[in-house]
């Protein structure tokens, strides 16, 4: 026997499949709910990190302008996304220091991913 968690229009039920001699399997509901699943926590503050540049849409990223340590100004051009094969340069918010690197040339990412973070 094996234990699946299924999930049906919104609610999670505990399933049991019973192997049988033949080459169907047949599905048995233990009559009991699953626990739900607990909301996601939200995000750790960045601490040294500093603020995270995000990606404003999915896209790829072609160029990176920085390197880790370097200075940069509020309105510099970091790094080059193509997102619907257009080129968007993605700049800094502020000025500060690029103090970590999230992706690397080619690299696919999604809206919301973090592309760098900016320290003061």
């Amino acid at each position: 026997m094996t234990n699946y968690t299924i999930v049906v229009n919104g609610r999670s039920y505990d399933v049991t499949v019973q192997k049988k001699k033949t080459s169907a399997d047949e599905l048995v509901s233990t009559g009991k709910t699953a626990a739900p699943i607990p909301a996601a926590q939200p995000a750790l503050p960045a601490g040294d990190e500093g603020e995270k540049i995000t990606a404003p849409m999915p896209g790829k990223i072609i160029e990176i302008h920085v390197r880790l340590g370097e200075r940069v100004k509020k309105g510099q051009a970091l790094l080059i996304m193509e997102a619907m094969k257009m080129h968007n340069p993605i700049l800094a918010a502020n000025d500060g220091t690029i103090s970590k690197l999230f992706v690397k040339v080619n690299d696919s990412v999604q809206s919301g991913q973090p592309l760098l973070s900016i320290g003061t």
